[in-house]
């Protein structure tokens, strides 16, 4: 009788998909928590599902009735983490709170926290505004920043992608 419990495997880089499925093809179920995250790649700013824990990703096993040294060998897994000899075990509970997290597409949400502080002084990194210097005014959907510029002689509000600007 299978009683699995969830540990924990470290795959090469770039390799959690690749682990995953050959995990699957012997029997083991997995979990491979993704987001969704936002990158700039030749100056547009695309989103593209990321691992939520890069290299890293969750194994069912039962110890007692599956052959679970073969992961070793498993190809994109480097390693299954262990405490000593044996594999280290992760709570039912951190598993299940992911995956209520997930969204309809599956994908794990994250809390969008502003980055700097009301008043904070950050500086525009691109676009018209670029290395102009203004104050963080507040988060507009999450995704959007507004800062104060001073721009002739007075402060103008502007709202820009909130990768378009970095601490100062």
């Amino acid at each position: 009788m299978l009683n699995p419990r969830w540990y924990v495997v470290e795959t090469h880089p770039r390799a959690e998909s690749k682990a995953a499925q050959h995990l699957g093809r012997q029997g083991f179920a997995t979990y491979l928590p993704r987001y969704l995250k936002r990158t700039r790649h030749a100056r547009k700013i695309v989103t593209v599902a990321a691992p939520l824990f890069p290299r890293y990703l969750f194994v069912a096993i039962d110890l007692a009735g599956q052959r679970w040294r073969s992961i070793h060998s498993t190809i994109g897994v480097a390693r299954l983490v262990c405490n000593g000899e044996n594999p280290a075990v992760v709570t039912d509970a951190i598993v299940d709170r992911l995956r209520q997290r997930e969204n309809e597409q599956g994908f794990v949400r994250l809390e969008q926290r502003p980055k700097f502080a009301p008043g904070a002084a950050v500086r525009v990194v691109d676009g018209a505004f670029a290395a102009c210097i203004g104050l963080f005014e507040g988060v507009t959907d999450g995704q959007r920043v507004a800062i104060l510029l001073e721009l002739l002689g007075r402060k103008v509000r502007v709202v820009l992608d909130d990768l378009s600007v970095a601490a100062a």
